[in-house]
């Protein structure tokens, strides 16, 4: 059988949706009867039937169903090689990030990935979806929790993270050494979910009194003075990794690791002070 056109998923996927043939036509911008002569060239093509049709209803058939899962998927994997073939053509490595995550880990590897490969070859996507975001081509790679999903994706091990809330320095709680999980939840200004925002504006509102919220210890030496790091009781360390897609063979992700495994190897005066002293 002759691979199949995207102009053919398309017309497919908007009559399973609609299950009308006009409302279908209406939305594709063109008129019913060559709508309706593409989907039963489509049938032929196949040799199933996808839809059925009464002079009252448009239904999907078992088969009907089926395609209509894989046209999605097909779909969305030529949308996302488009993604792909435009950031690498771009040259920038884009990163996706949830803000107030691994930022040491993430300027140190911007420092010296930029040093190789020149200024603004590495950009910064703020989500808290990373996984999604590679799979769907918005990034190419992600620093995320050894918790995520890592489903069809390939992944490394790059740091260890320490919770730390950040609060303003005239807070209450500001002088003290640690502060337990419980005690900073009955903050009106706590966030169990940390803003998707640059740590910039993090740090900004949480100066102004108007967010408490509990990131990774790397940010410390970000602070200023108008905002204190406190370590947080009863959260564990988080694990980072590097994720990128399975299928991937773009030599700048390998770069990346490489980078990230010298880091990781460097001394690092902010993880020493942090990390729990051994028993």
């Amino acid at each position: 059988m002759d691979r199949l056109e995207v102009r053919q998923l398309e017309y497919f996927i908007a009559v399973a949706e609609e299950l009308h043939f006009s409302r279908a036509a209406e939305r594709l911008g063109i008129a019913p009867p060559p709508l309706s002569r593409a989907i039963a060239q489509l049938e032929r093509r196949l040799g199933v039937t996808l839809f059925e049709r009464t002079s009252r209803r448009v239904g999907l058939t078992p088969a009907g169903e089926v395609f209509l899962v894989e046209s999605r998927k097909a779909l969305q994997s030529i949308d996302r090689a488009a993604q792909r073939a435009i950031h690498a053509a771009s040259g920038a490595l884009r990163i996706a990030v949830a803000p107030g995550m691994g930022s040491g880990l993430l300027r140190d590897l911007h420092r010296r990935y930029e040093g190789r490969y020149g200024h603004d070859m590495m950009q910064l996507f703020f989500t808290r979806d990373q996984a999604t975001a590679v799979r769907s081509g918005q990034a190419d790679v992600a620093l995320l929790c050894a918790t995520e999903d890592l489903r069809d994706l390939e992944s490394s091990d790059v740091a260890e993270e320490y919770p730390v809330a950040l609060l303003p320095a005239s807070h209450p709680l500001a002088g003290q050494r640690n502060i337990p999980l419980a005690r900073l939840r009955s903050d009106p200004a706590y966030v169990p979910e940390c803003p998707v925002n640059s740590l910039d504006e993090l740090i900004d509102r949480v100066a102004l009194g108007r967010l408490v919220v509990v990131v990774g210890h790397s940010v410390t030496d970000r602070l200023g003075s108008a905002v204190v790091g406190i370590p947080v009781t009863g959260l564990p360390p988080t694990e980072l990794l590097l994720a990128w897609p399975a299928e991937s063979r773009d030599r700048r992700i390998a770069s990346l690791l490489d980078l990230a495994r010298r880091v990781s190897l460097a001394p690092s005066p902010t993880t020493a002070k942090a990390a729990p002293a051994a028993s």
